[in-house]
C-alpha cells in the first residue's frame, strides 16, 4: 500500500483544486498566477538544485539512461509522429500529445515510492532519472514549442537560439550541469533557499490543474486522455523493461527503470502547456487520469518485478 498513499494525496490536491473551482471558492482565473509562479520561479529551482548536487559520473549510467531514457524518446517519438501526422495538428500540439504520453512523474512520485521500498541504494537511479527528464526531455519540448511560436512571427535564428536560452527551463537546466560539472557543492543557504521555493511546485501546480479543470473539458478529451494513459502507463514501461533485458542492466536499477517509466504524466507538462496555451484541458485530463490509475499500474507492476526485486536486495 505504499504505492496508493504516495500517489493518491497528488490525486488528492487536483481534485481539492478543482472542488475549489467547481464550487466557487477561489476563481479559476488564479490558476494562470500559480502557473506562472511555478515555470518561472519554482520549477527552475528545483532544476538547479537536483542537477547541481548530483555527480556528474553519476549522470553516466549508460545501461539505465539507454533504457529510462530511450525509452522515454521512444514513446515521445510514437506519439508525436502519430498525431503529426494527422493535419489538425501543428508542431506545438503534436509535441505536447508526445509528452503526456511520455515524460514522467519521476522526482515526485518513483523517487519517494522507491526510498521508501527499496531504501537509499534506489534513490539514485531515480535521480538519474529525474535529471533525465530535467536535462533532456524540457528543454526538448521548450526547443519545440519555441520554433512553433516563432512561426508566427519574423524570427531571425539567432534570435530564436537566445529566446530559447534564455527560457527559465533550459537555462535552470545548464546552470544545473554547469554546477554538477564543477564538482562544487551547493552553500547550504543556497540550498536550503532553493529548496523552499522548490517545495511550493508540487502543490501549486497540483493545485492549478484541478482549478482549471472542467468536467466539460475532461469529457471532451476523456478518449484521447485514456489513449495517453495507454502509452504511459503500460506501453512506456514494456518498451523501457525490453531495453532493460537487451542492455544486461542489474536487477535494482531495472526495477528502478521500469517504476520510473509507470508513474503518471509529470504535471510540469502541464504548466508548459498551460504557459504556451497549447492542449492545455487535454493535458490536465491526462494528468488526472494516469495519477488516478497509476495506483492499480503500479502495484502490478511492482508485483510482476518482485522476483527481480529479491535479487536486488
Amino acid at each position: 500500500m505504499e504505492v496508493a498513499s504516495l500517489v493518491l494525496p497528488v490525486f488528492a490536491i487536483i481534485v481539492t483544486g478543482w472542488l475549489a473551482g467547481e464550487l466557487g471558492y477561489l476563481s479559476r482565473s488564479l490558476a494562470d498566477a500559480l502557473v506562472h509562479f511555478a515555470y518561472n520561479v519554482a520549477m527552475p529551482a528545483l532544476l538547479i538544485v537536483t542537477i547541481a548536487q548530483e555527480p556528474a559520473r553519476n549522470l553516466l549510467e549508460w545501461r539505465f539512461l539507454l533504457a529510462f531514457g530511450g525509452g522515454s524518446l521512444l514513446c515521445f517519438a510514437l506519439v508525436f509522429l502519430t498525431v503529426r501526422a494527422g493535419s489538425e495538428h501543428d508542431l506545438a500540439s503534436s509535441t505536447i500529445h508526445g509528452m503526456a504520453a511520455a515524460m514522467t512523474n519521476t522526482g515526485f512520485v518513483a523517487l519517494p515510492i522507491l526510498h521508501a521500498i527499496y531504501g537509499q541504494p534506489a534513490v539514485l537511479p531515480a535521480a538519474v532519472a529525474t535529471v533525465f527528464v530535467a536535462a533532456v526531455m524540457f528543454p526538448i519540448t521548450v526547443i519545440l514549442l519555441e520554433r512553433q511560436n516563432a512561426h508566427g512571427r519574423s524570427s531571425h535564428p539567432a534570435g530564436l537560439a537566445k529566446q530559447i536560452l534564455l527560457n527559465p527551463m533550459v537555462l535552470s537546466t545548464l546552470i544545473g550541469l554547469v554546477w554538477a560539472i564543477t564538482g562544487l557543492p551547493i552553500p547550504k543557504p543556497v540550498a536550503a533557499y532553493l529548496n523552499m521555493i522548490a517545495a511550493a511546485l508540487t502543490p501549486c501546480a497540483l493545485f492549478a490543474i484541478g482549478l482549471g479543470l472542467s468536467v466539460e473539458g475532461l469529457r471532451s478529451n476523456l478518449r484521447a486522455s485514456f489513449a495517453l494513459a495507454a502509452v504511459k502507463l503500460v506501453i512506456m514501461p514494456l518498451i523501457v523493461y525490453g531495453l532493460c533485458v537487451v542492455s544486461g542492466l542489474n536487477p535494482l536499477y531495472t526495477v528502478a527503470a521500469v517504476v520510473c517509466a509507470a508513474v503518471p504524466t509529470a504535471k510540469t507538462v502541464y504548466v508548459l502547456a498551460h504557459e504556451h496555451k497549447v492542449e492545455e484541458k487535454l493535458v490536465a485530463a491526462t494528468v488526472s487520469i494516469t495519477t488516478m490509475l497509476s495506483v492499480g499500474t503500479l502495484l502490478v507492476a511492482l508485483y510482476l518485478l518482485s522476483g527481480l526485486a529479491t535479487v536486488a536486495s
